[in-house]
């Protein structure tokens, strides 16, 4: 492979189109149009598809693409590493994060990893298990941190590795918790309700868990995102629930008050990665200290 050619057609990814590329490289467009086809030609697939003005990725581009950012990332890693760190290269950890994990437990899990080795650089992202499992199977990320083991639709041949389980616990603004006085959960009764979204597995759970108590909670919203679903909470939409390991820190973080917590309904959050027997530093950090210092 030319990696020229791979440069080339990274600039142009990256710009948009053939005009953008040839300025930012100094180049003529025939140029870098003949060391494009020269470059598909060579990998025997289409990177672009060229039926409109702006040239749009194909699939193959994609997956060409997101190896060249690695790639180039790297070069530009170890020119870093040579001119500021000559004696090692620090340790990457790449991990994905369901948006359904709360903000909080998401840092809880990782920050281990930080203390894993003396010199580490951790990047993340978050988004939707099934983009996060797609870039965990092309190994642009080392683990997927997710609330329910890898779904079966799901082609990618990874592992579960189960990192704890614990209840859930319920808040409200101090002012809203006045409203609904008495025991719970029948205070939750015709309360206004944020609801997690159908994407986080916790939902059928606290669904099945109101039909068995016979409660009906006004859902007052319905969030994909733990997060935003807090933020609400915050400024007294509703009651949310958010999992039991980190209920200090919601409280804190929202200032809002627990108004019961139960453990009849558990929440499971898993690191999915490639591996079968988890081999990475950062990995092995964050499974530990999960079993050990968050869900006891």
């Amino acid at each position: 492979m030319n990696y020229k050619h791979l440069y080339y057609f990274w600039t142009v990814a990256k710009t948009g189109s053939i005009a953008r590329a040839s300025e930012r490289l100094h180049l003529t467009p025939q140029t870098i149009s003949g060391q494009l086809s020269l470059f598909e030609n060579v990998l025997g697939e289409n990177l672009f598809d060229r039926s409109r003005r702006r040239f749009t990725l194909t699939d193959a581009g994609r997956t060409v693409l997101g190896y060249a950012e690695e790639i180039f990332t790297l070069g530009k890693e170890l020119e870093e590493v040579l001119r500021h760190s000559p004696g090692g290269r620090p340790l990457q950890f790449r991990v994905g994060v369901s948006d359904a994990v709360p903000k909080a437990l998401a840092y809880k899990l990782i920050e281990p990893a930080l203390r894993a080795t003396e010199h580490s650089r951790i990047v993340c992202r978050e988004g939707k298990v099934s983009g996060l499992m797609a870039e965990l199977a092309i190994h642009q990320l080392d683990i997927v941190i997710a609330d329910s083991p890898m779904p079966p639709r799901i082609d990618v041949k990874a592992f579960n590795h189960l990192l704890g389980e614990c209840g859930l616990t319920f808040f409200a603004t101090p002012a809203l918790a006045r409203q609904y006085p008495g025991e719970f959960p029948q205070r939750l009764d015709s309360a206004p309700l944020l609801l997690p979204g159908d994407d986080v597995a916790v939902r059928p759970k606290l669904i099945r868990w109101f039909d068995q108590y016979r409660i009906r909670p006004r859902i007052a919203g319905e969030f994909d995102d733990s997060a935003l679903m807090a933020a609400f909470g915050q400024a007294g939409a509703g009651i949310f629930s958010a999992p039991s390991a980190i209920a200090d820190q919601v409280s804190e973080q929202y200032g809002v008050e627990v108004i019961g917590t139960t453990e009849e309904i558990t929440e499971g959050f898993y690191a999915i990665s490639v591996e079968r027997r988890l081999s990475h530093p950062a990995v092995v950090a964050i499974s530990e200290a999960a079993r050990q210092e968050l869900f006891l």
